[in-house]
């Protein structure tokens, strides 16, 4: 008996091309899955479709699609920051570092000018005549007395309170979350950052995937050609590859040795190199300074930080106008004389914030997040280095394979379809 009599499908000359073509359609059906998958887990970056029926955090809609990372964005980003704060940063510890000396004499030229012009205002309102009257010189020496008491004393004390209170002024993880929330493309870029090389691994092997499968695909379609076959095939290789390269890139856990061979995930090979990439684009997208200085002011604990600036503008203003305490009272009121010490602690706090961005090169250097961020995650085990990327999207992953899986059940279609014409 002939080898093609049996074997039933080939009782044809062309038979065998429609049998060899069939790993590398496979193979192509599993690349181009894990393609469309990646891209619609990123991609669109808001919903695109008719906005009619959502589910809440879902990238699907009765009629539209969102990339699964933009449509749990809060959610992902809420527990990306948790796992950060766990094992990377220490808020208080990290504020620490700033010199509350240093940090006043950075700031000692906008406070220099903000004083100045503080003075001469309330002056002019209060006391107008008696500081026309005065001469040029002594009003410079009454603005230098004042610049270094808000230099030594003032801002230095200030920056003392803030630093033993910071989690009182700052709420990083409403920061970072409403920085991703707000931008959603953000959390896209961190993955893709810190994933390109496992994003590459996982659209070339699709193919490999694909193509093995596609050899066992072949074998099965030698004996029998329902129609059912290559859809069914299709929606494994889908499925399959998807699935494998997801778990190539974080498992095994550790390195393990397999006839000679270490096997270890993908991604936690490459601890060191993703520590800097995560450590560089969180600092410089997220938690840099002058990010941190508006959560500071405008955050949903800025009234706190207000009533601890407004605390120590108060005792600020006692100081500076306390040795003209008596002949001011006799000369305006008890009343009017306080009026003038609230109206002086408020410009101080509508001004301070306009020349905090003085302080911004030296709060970054010194604070050197980046650094702290890089180190700790570089420093942690395989196990917590996996536990501060991986579960932000984990649960998630089924959703890609279940993407790259109905894919692969259209291409199994289209291919039956082919076959049938040809």
């Amino acid at each position: 008996m002939s080898l093609d009599a049996s074997i039933p499908f080939c009782t044809t000359d062309d038979a065998w091309w429609k049998l060899i073509i069939q790993p590398f359609i496979a193979g192509f059906v599993g690349w181009l899955t894990n393609v469309i998958a990646l891209k619609m887990l990123f991609y669109p970056v808001e919903f695109m479709g008719l906005n009619l029926v959502r589910w809440e955090q879902q990238p699907f809609g009765l009629f539209g699609w969102q990339g699964i990372i933009p449509a749990k964005t809060e959610k992902m980003a809420r527990k990306a920051v948790d796992l950060m704060l766990e094992k990377l940063l220490n808020v208080k510890e990290i504020f620490s570092r700033l010199d509350p000396e240093e940090f006043s004499n950075v700031m000692d030229r906008g406070l220099i000018l903000l004083i100045d012009r503080i003075i001469s205002e309330t002056a002019m309102e209060y006391m107008p005549r008696v500081w026309k009257g005065l001469p040029d010189d002594v009003k410079d020496e009454i603005v230098v007395k004042a610049s270094i008491e808000s230099n030594q004393k003032f801002l230095k004390l200030f920056m003392q309170d803030m630093q033993e209170h910071i989690d009182d002024v700052l709420d990083i993880r409403h920061m970072s979350v409403t920085a991703c929330v707000q931008n959603k493309a953000l959390m896209n870029k961190i993955f893709q950052e810190c994933g390109d090389a496992e994003m590459a691994f996982i659209e070339r092997s699709g193919f490999y995937f694909g193509f093995l499968f596609g050899l066992f695909q072949m074998s099965v379609y030698c004996f029998s050609q329902e129609v059912w076959i290559l859809p069914v095939c299709g929606f494994i290789v889908g499925w399959l590859t998807n699935f494998l390269a997801l778990k190539v890139i974080f498992r095994p856990l550790e390195p393990k040795k397999v006839c000679g061979l270490t096997m270890h995930g993908l991604f936690l090979q490459r601890q060191q190199e993703v520590a800097v990439t995560f450590a560089r684009v969180n600092c410089v997208e997220i938690l840099h300074t002058k990010a941190m200085w508006d959560a500071i002011m405008t955050g949903p604990l800025h009234r706190n930080f207000f009533a601890m600036l407004r605390t120590h503008s108060i005792a600020f203003t006692d100081n500076l106008l306390g040795g003209m305490r008596t002949f001011a009272i006799a000369g305006m009121g008890a009343q009017k004389f306080n009026d003038m010490k609230e109206a002086v602690a408020q410009k101080i706090l509508d001004g301070l914030p306009g020349i905090i961005d003085q302080s911004y090169a030296y709060t970054t250097d010194v604070l050197d997040m980046e650094n702290t961020i890089r180190t700790k995650l570089s420093e942690l085990s395989y196990s917590e280095f996996e536990a501060v990327l991986h579960p932000a999207f984990e649960e998630d992953e089924i959703q890609l394979i279940i993407v790259g899986a109905a894919l692969g059940l259209i291409a199994g279609l289209l291919q039956q379809f082919v076959l049938l014409e040809y």
